[in-house]
């Protein structure tokens, strides 16, 4: 049986490296010796690479035959961060076995023709190549349920990666194996992990107030509003083209959201005010909100860096996400009475169920029950 060498970014003296673990093995210390670039660590008691000299392929051809490798490591998701937003750790700039890398190019034209959006391709090709890598060299079509058992546990569980991750790691494998290569993988027995239910983030109507009201300028304040007023999601935001603004029949046209489905969102005459004073300050041309180069949608981790400097203003030191907005607006409207059906059609919900979420942290009736804590 062949030895695993794991793949790890790190920092050692200062230098960002990365880290090869493996059981001692004198033929593979041999080796890697030979690239002239790995250095021993006695602090750390493993092999290292300095970022800079690390070339993946090398490694790949130098070790394909003595040894498995596991670079997942190389590019994890983490946990979200206090800003709410998700980060991705240093990437590093590799390249990967050339067959792979022509199974990848099938995928990504499987579902280019399929009018996946551009996020989803490419967040179901790095979950592809993460275990494709994972298995390799194994010969493709000899990769089983097995393998993918044994890459969850030791390259998701182990390293703590998200519920949301591993379920999309299987959805890329799925769709890899029954659209790409017919294999002894039995797609229909490959399980998804068990449904998390974890309620939304939701804040204060006051809360919300203070966050909207803590910029003076109006472009911020302007998307932030946008945002909660309507429902958004954050790519919904940042698609918005002025003509999706309808002052005559105030509604917001999103069009293509999530799951390629356009919907209207009310459009509130306070938002129509504020978004009226906006457009005569920046006068946007391509997109409802531009960056500093014009016809250039916003970008959005800048969006992300806006409210996080609100929060900061306004001092609430909760890990707010913009789509905590989104949470917020939905619970709102059902704490005001509004029909879950139409809710449903408000936020772009294919099932009901979605939507239904909503009904567990409204605490419009919850507010009504006396405790018996209170006869006592």
């Amino acid at each position: 049986m062949k030895s695993k060498i794991i793949l790890e970014q790190g920092n050692h003296h200062n230098n960002e490296v990365v880290f090869l673990t493996f059981s001692k093995d004198a033929e593979l210390i041999a080796a890697i010796k030979t690239l002239g670039v790995a250095r021993w660590s006695h602090t750390q008691g493993k092999w290292y690479i300095k970022k800079n000299e690390f070339d993946l392929s090398k490694l790949f051809a130098l070790l394909k035959e003595k040894a498995f490798i596991d670079y997942s490591g190389l590019k994890e998701i983490t946990n979200i961060q206090k800003s709410g937003e998700k980060k991705e750790n240093l990437k590093i700039q590799t390249s990967i076995p050339l067959e792979i890398e022509q199974d990848l190019t099938k995928l990504k034209l499987w579902m280019t023709h399929k009018r996946y959006s551009e996020s989803t391709i490419n967040t179901y090709l790095d979950a592809a190549k993460s275990f494709l890598t994972f298995t390799y060299p194994k010969p493709i079509k000899s990769v089983t349920n097995d393998d993918v058992v044994r890459y969850v546990n030791e390259c998701i569980i182990k390293r703590g990666l998200s519920f949301s991750y591993q379920n999309q790691v299987v959805n890329a494998i799925k769709l890899f194996f029954r659209e790409v290569v017919h294999c002894a993988l039995d797609v229909d027995k490959l399980e998804r992990p068990r449904r998390e239910h974890k309620l939304p983030n939701v804040l204060s109507k006051e809360e919300v107030k203070q966050i909207l009201n803590a910029h003076s300028n109006i472009k911020h304040r302007a998307m932030l509003s946008l945002i909660y007023s309507c429902g958004l999601r954050r790519s919904e935001l940042l698609n918005l083209k002025p003509a999706d603004i309808d002052s005559k029949r105030n509604v917001v046209i999103i069009k293509q959201a999530k799951g390629k489905k356009d919907r209207i969102a009310p459009l509130s005459q306070k938002i129509l005010l504020m978004l009226r004073e906006y457009y005569a300050a920046y006068k946007p041309k391509t997109w409802l909100f531009e960056g500093q180069i014009k016809n250039e949608k916003y970008d959005e981790r800048s969006l992300a860096n806006v409210l996080k400097q609100a929060l900061v203003k306004v001092n609430i030191t909760k890990p707010v996400s913009l789509h905590w907005l989104r949470h917020s607006y939905a619970t709102h409207l059902l704490e005001s009475g509004t029909d879950l059906r139409y809710i449903q059609e408000l936020l772009g919900h294919s099932s009901s169920r979605t939507t239904e979420i909503y009904t567990h942290v409204s605490t419009k009736n919850i507010q009504q029950i006396k405790s018996p804590f209170d006869d006592l």
